[in-house]
């Protein structure tokens, strides 16, 4: 096992990526390498009690371990709900069907 591990810590917003490389100390935390990455202090609406975390797009807890060469990465929340946006656009596509006929064709 290595003594140093490599690790990426990313946040993204959605414009762009916040890409933090770091070296930690073998058996760091994902808590661990979210405060050493800076990007705490970065982004004041990161909040380790809500958003969620994961590593290579897998949920884990802060508390986890850190293995050579993962990728943490701190999610925003949801701002809408999927299953909502997929009924209205579901629902906007039946009223466009229906009204797809109604022209003036002469």
């Amino acid at each position: 096992m290595p003594e140093t591990l490599r690790i990426d810590v990313i946040y993204a917003l959605p414009s762009r990526q916040q890409l933090v490389s770091l070296k930690l100390p073998a058996g760091s935390t994902v808590r661990q390498a979210i405060e050493a990455s800076g990007l705490l202090q970065k982004h004041s609406e990161i909040d380790l009690t809500s958003n969620k975390v994961g590593v290579f797009a897998k949920l884990t807890k802060l508390d986890a371990p850190l293995r050579d060469q993962d990728r943490v990465e701190i999610y925003r929340p949801l701002i809408a709900d999927p299953k909502e946006v997929r009924k209205q656009r579901a629902a906007e596509g039946k009223i466009m069907k229906k009204g797809a006929g109604d022209g003036d064709s002469e």
